[in-house]
């Protein structure tokens, strides 16, 4: 590929992130996606075979993203519990105020149709926060729970607190991420 092919691709990509981000999947037509990237509709479909896996494509990008975010600077041993629970759902939720573009692309996709394609499922597999919650439960330190309620008590609060900050924000601070964190802990440990 060229030049102009990357960077065509890239706008494409682009203009879908933000326009879905704020819009939603069904508020975001092709030609709205072309016109923001600055390219006809038909070169939408020359580099992707329909809005659908425009769309899942995004999706791999933004969460590529994301966890190389997150483990940019991460030790490679991580701490031990609760230690490593607090360093790694912290980053998370500093990573989705510092990104609300990425963080509510991700959540609207996250509880769409499109994560019953699979695509959700074998993200989750090696998920790095999914793996540090399967691990304390192993170790005996959060309670037994169905892995779906789990997931619901970790990342609720994180969602809750970035979906509100994404609306309206407000200040953010390392003693409020903590705080949050902190909870999430208390409410899953045994």
């Amino acid at each position: 590929m060229d030049h102009t092919t990357d960077d065509k691709r890239e706008a494409i990509l682009a203009a879908t992130l933000a326009l879905v981000a704020e819009q939603g999947f069904h508020g975001t037509p092709a030609s709205q996606i072309a016109r923001s990237a600055g390219v006809g509709v038909g070169t939408i479909y020359r580099y992707f075979q329909d809005k659908d896996a425009l769309i899942r494509e995004l999706f791999e990008v933004v969460r590529g993203r994301v966890r190389a975010r997150i483990a940019a600077g991460q030790p490679e041993d991580l701490p031990p519990f609760p230690e490593r629970f607090y360093l790694q759902f912290g980053r998370l939720l500093n990573d989705f105020i510092a990104y609300p573009v990425d963080f509510r692309f991700i959540e609207q996709y996250h509880y769409s149709p499109f994560s019953n394609c699979g695509q959700i499922h074998d993200a989750e597999a090696d998920d790095p926060y999914l793996c540090t919650l399967r691990d304390a439960l192993a170790q005996g330190l959060i309670k037994p729970a169905p892995e779906v309620v789990l997931k619901a008590i970790a990342f609720g609060p994180l969602v809750a607190l970035a979906k509100e900050y994404s609306s309206r924000p407000f200040a953010v601070d390392e003693a409020i991420i903590s705080k949050t964190v902190q909870a999430c802990w208390d409410a899953l440990r045994c």
